[in-house]
């Protein structure tokens, strides 16, 4: 019987031997800022055209940044959509 070479690896470290940590870990932070501007949007009754001009970029770019599985959005993006609802963007190396 073949043993499980990934029984007792932690899922950071099946994901890093599979090179899908970092593209996990990118989505992650995505889904959870566009789960956050989302809410905002929603709990102070912000319209979507009116928050992307705010914080000027397009429409289109804020839809993509509120999509959770969509990857293609910018850095500064993220960062304008974070400034928007008065909260910082962190990004540190580790």
């Amino acid at each position: 019987m073949a043993r499980n070479k990934h029984l007792g690896s932690s899922l950071n470290s099946f994901l890093e031997e599979e090179g899908l940590l970092d593209e996990v870990e990118a989505i992650a932070v995505k889904r959870v800022l566009a789960a956050e501007v989302a809410a905002y949007l929603r709990q102070n009754d912000v319209r979507k055209t009116a928050f992307a001009k705010r914080i000027r970029t397009s429409r289109s770019q804020l839809d993509r940044l509120l999509e959770p599985d969509n990857p293609s959005v910018t850095l500064q993006t993220m960062v304008k959509a974070a400034r928007g609802i008065g909260k910082k963007l962190e990004l540190r190396l580790a």
